[in-house]
């Protein structure tokens, strides 16, 4: 009786596959393009990382300058101060409001280091350095925030700024400026 049942059981169940276990084509394909897209990615990041790490930071110019200025001068790529090409000057923090957009009024508060060329005299940008701040103050006046929320917006400004400054200085001219600080509230 045993055995009838166990024949019974095995016509019950689904006949084998006749091909030995073949898969779906169609997994095979996203499954290989899954990898393709991966491979691309991982590519890409790898790419923009180095990059990025190639790129000076703004505490790398500012800890080369601030060695410089005390009599440290050494080689780059080891982590120690090189020889700038321009003379850095840090400017206090800047608190302007913002143009008029659609929404609530809207301020920026901003901290930046000026990089001037190295025949410019510190004397003249310490002099006009109220000149300076009420420039770049009026400047932060006439701008939206929808602008500076923009990489290229900040970008803009900061030829703005240059163009601005240089246009009263005479024995020197600013070559970038350098955001230290950028916020918008």
């Amino acid at each position: 009786m045993a055995e009838a049942e166990a024949e019974q059981q095995m016509d019950i169940q689904p006949p084998a596959n006749k091909a030995g276990g073949a898969k779906n084509p169609l997994l095979t394909v996203l499954v290989l393009v899954n990898t393709i897209a991966m491979a691309g990615i991982a590519y890409f990041q790898f790419e923009m990382h180095k990059k990025m790490t190639a790129q000076s930071s703004i505490q790398d110019v500012v800890k080369a300058e601030m060695a410089k200025v005390n009599g440290e001068e050494t080689k780059e790529g080891t982590g120690e101060a090189v020889e700038e090409d321009g003379i850095l000057f840090p400017l206090e923090g800047f608190t302007a409001n913002l143009a008029q957009g659609d929404g609530p009024r809207r301020f920026v508060r901003m901290n930046a280091v000026l990089k001037f060329s190295k025949d410019s005299k510190e004397e003249e940008f310490k002099s006009r350095k109220p000149q300076i701040r009420d420039t770049i103050i009026s400047t932060l006046n006439s701008k939206r925030p929808e602008e500076l929320l923009k990489l290229e917006g900040k970008n803009f400004l900061k030829e703005e700024i240059k163009a601005a400054i240089n246009s009263f200085l005479v024995d020197g001219n600013v070559i970038d400026v350098y955001y230290v600080s950028f916020q918008i509230n």
